[in-house]
């Protein structure tokens, strides 16, 4: 019997690098599920999940039907349009479900929103742990990093640059000082930030790394403004140097952010979970390996990955 393919589920307004994703997707064969502006808050039984396929979609998953509560997308212009399955059925993909088993389901969207359908349809998130960039060697991050609750945060009294691990929830900025976060009625005092020194970059690459490897790779940034192109033989030897010292405090698939200040020194910037990244100016196909990876069944995950799951 052939194997249906894989669906990947995207949510209701994509980023350019999101149709960039969503285009590769089709032409490997994936069956695309894009929600419309309203389907989240119906709930994942609702018309604007219409188009998923025969033993896929929220009744075929063990999660259940999911808190259909405040859900959004972190990604910006570009309306999806309609929902419903705007992909066919191409190649059955090398790693497609056997006969009688529920479809694979994956997903690429920000946190929010994928936090809400994610657990409905077994999916798992994986993320790199909320202090994986404040464990790592000073020689791979050239500066100070602490992760710390943001009510410990509100007494520095000189600049850092703050920010949520995994998430939007404090925007990532140079704060004058504590007084300038996110007060505690709009944050609770226990969420976990990391505060870094402030560390200027000349240029900036993000690497999307697979089974211990640097499988794709783009630059996205020149001084502080977004500047698209290759990633050079010094940013992909950097992506091995951190593996080899940190590739098994990550999960199989992630993206992590370096870059090289003006004398010419590496540092790692952040790690970000491959479903919620833009792939800028990385192979798309192979950046869409990482997606897949990243945000697919729970059942699938190796015991490796189960140590990562959001």
């Amino acid at each position: 019997m052939t194997r249906p393919p894989r669906t990947l589920v995207l949510p209701p307004r994509l980023t350019a690098s999101a149709r960039t994703l969503r285009a590769a997707a089709l032409r490997r064969g994936l069956r695309i599920v894009e929600a419309t502006a309203s389907a989240v808050p119906e709930g994942l039984d609702g018309p604007g999940w219409a188009g998923w396929p025969e033993g896929a979609g929220p009744d075929a998953s063990s999660g259940g039907s999911g808190d259909a509560e405040a859900a959004g997308n972190s990604g910006a212009a570009g309306n999806a349009g309609a929902a419903g399955n705007s992909g066919a059925a191409g190649s059955a993909e090398a790693a497609g479900n056997t006969a009688g088993e529920a479809p694979s389901v994956h997903l690429h969207a920000g946190p929010s929103f994928a936090d809400v359908v994610a657990p409905a349809l077994g999916i798992a998130l994986l993320e790199a742990p909320a202090d994986w960039l404040a464990r790592l060697p000073r020689a791979l991050t050239r500066r100070e990093i602490l992760a710390l609750p943001i009510g410990e945060a509100y007494r520095l009294r000189r600049p850092a640059f703050v920010k949520s691990p995994n998430d939007k929830g404090v925007p990532a900025l140079v704060y004058a000082d504590g007084s300038r976060l996110p007060g505690p009625d709009a944050v609770d005092p226990e969420t976990v930030v990391l505060v870094s020194d402030v560390m200027t970059f000349a240029d900036e690459y993000r690497l999307h790394l697979l089974d211990g490897t640097v499988h794709a790779a783009g630059q996205y940034a020149e001084s502080g403004r977004l500047r698209l192109g290759p990633a050079g033989g010094d940013a992909l030897a950097f992506g091995r140097e951190v593996l080899a010292a940190a590739g098994e405090t990550l999960p199989s698939a992630i993206v992590v952010d370096v870059g090289r200040d003006d004398t010419g020194r590496w540092a790692v910037i952040e790690a970000n979970a491959a479903w919620a990244s833009g792939c800028y100016s990385a192979d798309p196909d192979r950046a869409l390996d990482t997606v897949l990876r990243a945000a697919g069944p729970a059942t699938g995950l190796s015991p490796h990955d189960r140590g990562f799951v959001r």
